[in-house]
């Protein structure tokens, strides 16, 4: 071989080294998803988000709940018998209200129960998706969050209250096309709230529900943790099993150059300064 063969033999194994880590990965989650469907007799669904770089550019780029999501969750239910459970394990910061609704919606009308995982965030469109759920099942430290919905980048429950405070002659024809669509949006968006809701609890307890998390009461980011949810009636409990945990490890974030968190990875135990499975030196 010569040093020309040589060099275009390293360029063709360096170019094949993420597509043969990414197939590595695939077998691995779907084992994982094997073990855990084998464990509670479910059909397992995966919706997760992570920022994503581009395999020759090197750039991110953030990944949320889109059409081609909808299409494949339900496709997904649509292969699983009627009375089978489903586990759906969600990591998303949220997306379209579109395909989040028709995920929602799918979930709602399966027969079989319905659990829904958060081990980290299910943000906005996230949150939609869980309300379909029987059971929502969230680390101690896992978020939920508001679905008041956006008009582009802003919050449409402001665009209605820009319009409420300020006098009309003070208003240009934008803002008030924008409030208008607002409150649709809005009424919309608790409209589907208490489609998902409505069947589980009384009215004025679902209206409630439907207003505090869609009219704008908090910023879009705001988090509510596990005791939140369940001080708002939301059907929250926080035994997510080990193999979540383990899936999600199978969804890496890219790597940077420099890492902005270190630690070793391997669990420490109290009392003696060693992490487990160290050994003293002889």
């Amino acid at each position: 071989m010569t040093p020309m063969d040589a060099f275009w033999l390293f360029l063709v194994l360096v170019s094949l080294q993420p597509v043969l880590k990414q197939k590595m990965l695939e077998a691995a989650r779907q084992r994982m998803i094997a073990e855990l469907e084998k464990k509670r007799g479910s059909r397992v669904i995966l919706l997760v988000h992570r920022q994503e770089t581009m395999s020759l550019l090197g750039f991110p780029v953030m990944r949320y709940i889109d059409v081609h999501d909808s299409e494949e969750v339900i496709r997904a239910i649509h292969l699983t018998d009627p009375d089978v459970p489903l586990d759906l394990v969600i990591h998303t910061p949220g997306g379209l209200v579109l395909a989040a609704t028709q995920i929602a919606r799918a979930v709602k009308r399966h027969r079989g129960k319905v659990t829904v995982f958060v081990p980290h965030m299910a943000m906005s469109g996230g949150t939609l998706i869980a309300l379909a759920a029987d059971e929502i099942v969230m680390d101690p430290h896992a978020v939920l969050g508001p679905v008041d919905p956006q008009l582009g980048q802003m919050p449409a429950a402001s665009f209605v209250k820009v319009v409420e405070e300020k006098p009309i002659e003070h208003v240009d024809d934008e803002t008030l096309v924008m409030a208008d669509m607002g409150r649709k949006a809005i009424s919309q968006l608790q409209e589907t709230i208490l489609e998902l809701i409505g069947d589980r609890y009384p009215e004025d307890k679902a209206r409630r529900i439907a207003e505090t998390l869609s009219e704008g009461r908090w910023t879009h980011d705001y988090p509510i943790t596990p005791e939140h949810a369940r001080q708002l009636g939301l059907p929250v409990t926080d035994n997510v099993p080990k193999e979540v945990y383990k899936l999600m490890d199978l969804y890496p974030q890219p790597k940077r150059t420099l890492p902005s968190v270190e630690y070793l990875p391997v669990p420490r135990q109290a009392g003696n300064g060693k992490s487990a499975g160290s050994h003293a030196g002889s």
